[in-house]
Formats: structure tokens, C-alpha cells, sequence
């Protein structure tokens, strides 16, 4: 009679690296189903209609005004519902912009863009610790600025490329080999220009760097590019800055959003900004980790300034994010914040809030879905809240222009 083996635990188990890979497939496919359910036939995001109200708003005119102009034919011709609501596409707004400044009067008032002798903006979004809203930030930031007419570029630095999804690109589909910013600053000769890498979205204006896993692949080559370099020009800080120096007449404001983490990436985005916007959850561990990102950001942009780096920036500034004005702790942690940073801490927090939680299921910003989606009192105060910070922000990019 034959005798079975004996039972070896050790063997039925599934190899960690066979398990992971399982489950990172699955996990692809399903997401691309969910995307092509969300997004059929092409599974490409498209951006939705905005009121007149929204339009005018937008623009910086009266909606009356605006209406009249329809009336009278001025302009591009836009839908008209049945009851004689008009609806504008993005392309339709930008379009009003520019019937509106005809003369390219000075004041700049329907076309911000900047001039010639007023530099790129670059914008860096950074923070130690996952989870405090850097990439939610950084995507508004982004499209609130496309909406108003400026011409903004998004930059994801993430390997795990969440801003790329948020646009509509799943980085394990859509962005292929040499796609993401590391095609443009890597070592190598397949090194290529930086305009071969944008892609357009679905917001005029607005353009994108994608993300994806390779760009680990710069964090691990640097130090071995380090070691063998005696030039200053081809030192890892000024490669970013140099990519972005090729296209900045494409672009009035960049908008980078970088790893949560300290690497090469983090340190080449923060030698090319002209601005730093720190992310912070108002809570004791948050802000504990903050102040170790803070500690190691210090002496390593030194090492880099005593190198010939450039650290000059226009300004710097805390952005409380997830803010629940309710909440004692986190009030006293603001607080707290105020006194030590003073100015650098902006104004306004953004909130906390169900309507982006919620918009981020189906891989949409807030300014993507309309009001109608939502309890109107929740939508108004999560939309009055984005639209309190990221003009804030506007202010100080048009402070450094010179226009403030």
C-alpha cells in the first residue's frame, strides 16, 4: 500500500512574490473594467457642461451680461436647453475669454496668461506622510487654474501615479515605456525632449506629465550617475529644470505633485520650483512627521545650495488640509501652527469633506461633477473652500509676477 507524503505546511503556501503578483492583476483588471464602465466606449474622461452662472463666474463677468451676450450672438455659439438654460464647454469658456480681451487689453482681466518677463511658476506639492491630501490638492490646484484661463502643465512624480489616474490615464495601460518625466531627465541616450512625453486632457489648458512605476527607476540610477560625475551641468538637480526650461513658453504655472517621500524626484522638484506648498493634517502625528520632512529637506537643499543649486523661491507656504472646524484638537493644532509659521500658513484650511471623498470614487475632482450631484449645502461649502485656497494661491502666483 502506497504511503501518502506527510503534510507540508511549508509547501502549500503560495510564495509572497506569486501571491502580490496575483493580486496586482486582478486588481489591474478590475480597475480598467471599472474605467470602461465609468468611461465606455473609448474609456476616455471627458469634461461636463457648466452653467452660465458657473461660466460667468469663471470668467470674472456679470451673468446678465453674459446672457446678453448670447442673446445678441456674440461669441461662440453655445447649447440652449428647453428651457432656455445655456450650458458652456470648457472650449466654449475659453473662447468667451478671448472674445472678451479682443485688443489684448492690459489689465489682463479675462486672459491672465503671463508675459514674457514673468516667469514659469512651479508649483511643488510636498509632504513626508501619505494621506494628507497632497494629490487631491495638487489636482485641484491644477484644474482650478486651467478653468481660469491660465495655461497650467501637471507633473505626477508618484510611482504610484494617482494624479494620472484622476486625468484618466492607468498607468499600468496607458503610459508605456519612457512616458512618464523619467524619459526626459533620465542617464542614457533614450533620453528624449520633454514634449514628447505631454499629453493633452480633457481640460483646455491643462496638460500632463503621466506617472508610473518607472520613474523608480531615476531614484536608482542617480546614485550610480554620482558616482561618475565631475560636471556640475549633468549633477541630478538640474536635469528637471532644464526639461521644464524647454517648453516653459508653452506654460504660465506648473503644478508638481511629488512622492511622498525624499528621493531624487522630491529634491529634483524642489530645486526646479519657484514655490513650495506643504501639506499637513492638522493632527500631533502629522505634524510630528512634518517637522522630520522639514529637518531632512533642510540638509539636504543645503548640500545641494553649497553644490551651485538654485534655492531661491517666490514663497512657501502650509496648507492645512482635511480641516474640521468642529474639532478641538485640530483647532488648537492650527493654532499651534499659526503661532510658530505666522504668514506661511495660509489663510484659508481646506475642509474636509464627503463631496470630494465621494468624487474620488469615480476618479473625478470636485470641479469635474456639478452641483446637482450632491446635497447642495454640502457641495457649496466643500467647492467655496477649494475655490478659498486655490485663489489664494492665484494671489501669491500674481504676486510674484510682479501683479499683486
Amino acid at each position: 500500500m502506497a504511503v501518502e507524503p506527510a503534510f507540508n505546511p511549508v509547501q502549500s503556501k503560495k510564495a509572497i512574490h506569486e501571491l502580490v503578483g496575483a493580486h496586482a492583476r486582478e486588481l489591474s483588471s478590475k480597475l480598467q473594467a471599472h474605467r470602461l464602465q465609468l468611461f465606455p466606449p473609448e474609456a476616455r474622461k471627458t469634461l461636463r457642461r457648466f452653467s452660465s452662472i458657473e461660466a460667468a463666474k469663471l470668467i470674472g463677468i456679470n451673468d446678465g451680461y453674459l446672457r446678453r451676450l448670447s442673446l445678441e450672438g456674440k461669441g461662440p455659439q453655445v447649447d440652449v436647453g428647453r428651457q432656455g438654460r445655456r450650458s458652456y464647454t470648457v472650449e466654449d469658456i475659453q473662447a468667451l475669454r478671448e472674445f472678451l480681451d479682443i485688443g489684448g487689453k492690459a489689465d489682463r482681466k479675462y486672459i491672465p496668461r503671463r508675459d514674457r518677463d514673468e516667469h514659469l511658476q512651479v508649483i511643488t506639492v510636498v509632504n513626508f506622510k501619505g494621506g494628507s491630501g497632497k494629490t487631491t490638492t495638487a489636482a485641484h490646484l491644477a484644474q482650478y487654474h486651467a478653468l481660469r484661463g491660465y495655461r497650467v502643465l501637471a507633473i505626477d512624480l508618484d510611482p504610484q501615479a494617482s494624479l494620472s489616474a484622476l486625468h484618466g490615464f492607468q498607468p499600468e495601460f496607458d503610459v508605456g515605456d519612457n512616458q512618464t518625466l523619467y524619459g526626459a531627465i533620465r542617464y542614457d541616450e533614450q533620453r528624449q525632449d520633454l514634449k514628447e512625453v505631454i499629453r493633452k486632457t480633457y481640460f483646455a489648458n491643462l496638460d500632463l506629465v503621466p506617472g508610473n512605476l518607472e520613474l523608480m527607476e531615476f531614484e536608482h540610477e542617480t546614485p550610480k550617475a554620482l558616482m561618475g560625475q565631475k560636471q556640475l551641468e549633468t549633477m541630478f538637480f538640474t536635469r528637471m529644470d532644464a526639461a521644464l526650461a524647454s517648453v516653459a513658453d508653452d506654460y504660465d504655472i506648473v503644478v508638481v505633485d511629488c512622492p511622498p517621500q525624499l528621493g531624487f524626484l522630491t529634491l529634483s522638484a524642489l530645486c526646479c520650483a519657484t514655490a513650495v506648498l506643504v501639506t499637513v493634517h492638522p493632527q500631533m502625528l502629522d505634524v510630528m512627521s512634518m517637522c522630520q520632512f522639514l529637518i531632512m529637506t533642510s540638509d539636504l537643499l543645503s548640500v545641494v545650495a553649497t553644490a551651485g543649486g538654485n534655492m531661491g523661491y517666490d514663497w512657501m507656504r502650509y496648507l492645512v488640509t482635511r480641516y474640521e472646524p468642529g474639532d478641538g484638537p485640530q483647532n488648537q493644532m492650527m493654532s499651534f501652527m499659526r503661532s510658530m509659521f505666522g504668514e506661511h500658513v495660509l489663510n484659508y484650511p481646506m475642509l474636509k469633506s464627503t463631496a470630494i471623498s465621494d468624487a474620488g470614487i469615480t476618479k473625478q475632482t470636485l470641479y469635474e461633477i456639478s452641483r446637482d450631484q450632491f446635497t447642495r449645502s454640502t457641495y457649496d461649502r466643500a467647492i467655496e473652500a477649494l475655490d478659498n485656497v486655490n485663489g489664494e494661491i492665484e494671489q501669491l502666483v500674481l504676486s510674484a509676477w510682479g501683479r499683486g
